[in-house]
């Protein structure tokens, strides 16, 4: 369904220009997640195409510097999340995750950048098929300025080798 995907992505992307150039600021995430929602709802409903078959999560920044994370359904249903995941037995890794992630309110007890990204790769691994290391993971992370990067396969290795 990488198709649906790309689409979608590319219909977000476009609104939050839109919305950037009419209202001189990037769009709130919540914004952006209901427009993307609207979207997938009028193709269950509209004749002559079919639905979006792909769920998606939706990380973001606002202005305030909170980051929000959502996840929005084919049926156009999204969701407000603190950690979850999706697709191929999500349920084990959200299991594995209300275990072991904790949600913080307050700034002084967030997650170091370096004990997130070891959270979700032993999530990962609880349902991953297979050896999992630098060659067949993706890690991309935000920093605190809103910095989008991913992580070198030189870096992924230190954070594999001991999976």
């Amino acid at each position: 369904m990488g198709p649906d995907a790309r689409v979608l992505v590319l219909k977000s992307r476009k609104q939050a220009v839109q919305y950037a150039r009419q209202f001189g600021h990037p769009p709130p995430v919540i914004t952006v997640v209901k427009d993307l929602a609207k979207v997938m709802q009028e193709y269950t409903q509209s004749g002559g195409v079919r639905p979006f078959g792909v769920s998606l999560l939706v990380i973001g920044r606002d202005g305030d510097h909170q980051t929000a994370l959502y996840q929005v359904d084919p049926s156009g249903a999204y969701f407000a999340w603190s950690a979850t995941a999706i697709g191929k037995n999500s349920q084990n890794v959200r299991s594995f995750l209300e275990k072991r992630y904790v949600a913080v309110t307050d700034t002084e007890n967030l997650f170091e950048i370096e004990d997130a990204i070891h959270l979700g790769l032993l999530g990962l691994k609880e349902v991953f098929e297979g050896k999992m290391d630098a060659t067949n993971v993706q890690v991309a992370v935000v920093d605190a300025k809103g910095e989008f990067r991913i992580l070198t396969e030189a870096e992924l290795i230190d954070y594999t080798a001991g999976l």
